[in-house]
């Protein structure tokens, strides 16, 4: 059945909108419209179901990406991607194994919508410079020129610092114990002194306007925010997100957000804080 077909890649065509677009519910959206329209395709005139709708995923999320562009343009603050929960044991994320981090999401940001479908295309999921020409209808010299601009860029600014997963769980957990407790001082050993860090607020809870650079300035932010009445009933779990360990902040039974940390070696060079509510859909799938 034609239902089947589509639940069966339900998982791939989420994974492919996601990375394509950086945003949980944008994603969502995109596969939710893939599935109408191949309702209303003759599935038995299909040769290759998959290629088809990871075909139309692709466009479908490329227009998206033109749209969404515009939109950050009058972004409050700085723009984060969506984070996402995952799971190396749920069967929805075997797609997801081989997912980003956040910081790699934030660097495919910078790419154009063209050089990022074919780097994600091609360097995570494996299609050749053919079958992609394919994919997004352009000239396969066009898509090799845009894949060697794409690794090109990517190579200059993706994470420079490969943790291990033991490491950065330590270091995670190490962050967590140090704010839960208020401790500055080890707090301070934990920061690199370059470290930056960025807040997803969209103007909708309070959140830095700016990216905050240096382990005091960090430091002060984050405890002076910690300090304020209405965080004193949150809680910080270790999770997993996007494929790293992280912290997922809940009051209650509700997420309110999440800290991802940037780690290289024992210290933390980076951290990126999702507070905008309206971005929390992927903390709570």
């Amino acid at each position: 059945m034609s239902t089947d077909v589509f639940t069966d890649h339900r998982p791939l065509l989420f994974s492919v909108a996601y990375r394509l677009t950086g945003s949980v519910a944008d994603a969502e959206d995109v596969v939710q419209e893939a599935w109408l329209r191949w309702a209303r395709t003759d599935a038995d005139q299909v040769r290759a179901p998959k290629a088809y709708l990871v075909k139309t995923v692709t466009n479908l999320a490329l227009n998206e990406l033109q749209s969404a562009r515009a939109r950050r343009e009058t972004y409050v603050g700085p723009w984060l991607p969506e984070p996402l929960l995952t799971s190396p044991d749920a069967t929805e994320e075997v797609e997801m194994a081989d997912s980003v981090s956040l910081a790699m999401l934030v660097v495919l940001e910078s790419l154009s919508p063209l050089e990022r479908a074919v780097f994600v295309l091609g360097e995570v999921f494996g299609y050749g410079q053919q079958e992609i020409a394919e994919l997004i209808d352009r000239d396969p010299a066009a898509v090799r020129q845009l894949a060697h601009r794409a690794r090109e860029h990517v190579r200059a600014r993706r994470p420079r610092y490969p943790t291990d997963p033991a490491t950065q769980a330590d270091v995670v957990a190490r962050f967590r114990d140090a704010a839960a407790g208020g401790d500055m001082a080890a707090m301070m050993e934990l920061l690199a002194p370059e470290v930056t860090m960025w807040s997803d607020g969209g103007g909708k809870v309070t959140a830095a306007r700016r990216p905050v650079v240096g382990a005091d300035n960090v430091v002060r932010w984050l405890f002076g925010v910690m300090s304020k009445p209405q965080s004193q009933n949150v809680t910080m779990t270790v999770a997993t997100i996007n494929g790293e360990a992280a912290l997922l902040a809940t009051e209650g039974d509700t997420v309110i957000g999440a800290i991802m940390l940037e780690v290289n070696g024992a210290h933390v060079v980076g951290l990126r804080l999702m507070l905008n509510p309206d971005k929390l859909r992927g903390l709570t799938r």
